[in-house]
């Protein structure tokens, strides 16, 4: 998958609800993501706020903003795109693969939802990449955007491709994506991942 750096599109994450799209309780999802915890409690007072993917047996990776309040030590954050790398020790013997994927290609995105600190698992297809700009994603990040649910607390969780191999790294959701006047409707209700494209080289030499 090429990303260009002209998009068509450009998300601000506004985040005025708890979730978009649908998403369910999932028992798969607590054998491939991790909850992080925070001293910033949540309503039911757990304190958990974001997700992690495990990726080898020392590290994790999640959203920058997921690992900012983590008790995890951080080992990396991503120059311009809101990931980071967090020390967690992992009972992995077999190492996730990672894909870029494609617009148009179905996606199970994995999690914890901060409402219920519950495993939950959605599914969905990537609709379109997308500039992002704020706090923690600069020029030139992109990403994804899918139909597929989030709720907060998902941040940080991963995004499976059809193949299983994963394709991202979810950062959230937003209301609308703001598009051309020569497009059609906007883009309403979506979720928003950092797409392996954007991560490869950095995660592959923060790890090294």
């Amino acid at each position: 998958m090429k990303i260009k750096m002209t998009l068509p599109v450009l998300a601000m994450l506004i985040l005025s609800g708890c979730s978009v799209g649908k998403y369910d309780y999932s028992s798969e999802a607590m054998k491939r993501v991790d909850m992080n915890f925070t001293g910033i409690p949540t309503v039911l007072g757990i304190g958990s706020l974001g997700t992690s993917i495990p990726i080898t047996p020392e590290y994790s990776l999640t959203a920058a903003h997921v690992a900012k309040l983590s008790v995890q030590k951080v080992k990396a954050y991503h120059p311009y795109c809101d990931l980071a790398i967090i020390y967690h020790k992992n009972d992995i013997k077999t190492l996730p693969k990672f894909r870029d994927g494609a617009i148009g290609e179905s996606v199970k995105m994995y999690g914890y939802s901060f409402i219920s600190a519950m495993p939950v698992e959605s599914s969905g297809v990537n609709l379109t990449l997308t500039g992002i700009r704020n706090e923690w994603n600069k020029r030139p990040c992109v990403a994804m955007a899918s139909n597929a649910g989030v709720v907060k607390g998902m941040s940080g969780g991963a995004v499976y491709n059809s193949d299983d191999t994963i394709g991202g790294v979810i950062i959230g959701f937003t209301n609308e994506l703001k598009r051309p006047k020569k497009s059609p409707v906007p883009l309403k209700d979506v979720s928003l991942y950092i797409p392996y494209q954007d991560f490869k080289e950095w995660l592959e030499k923060s790890t090294s």
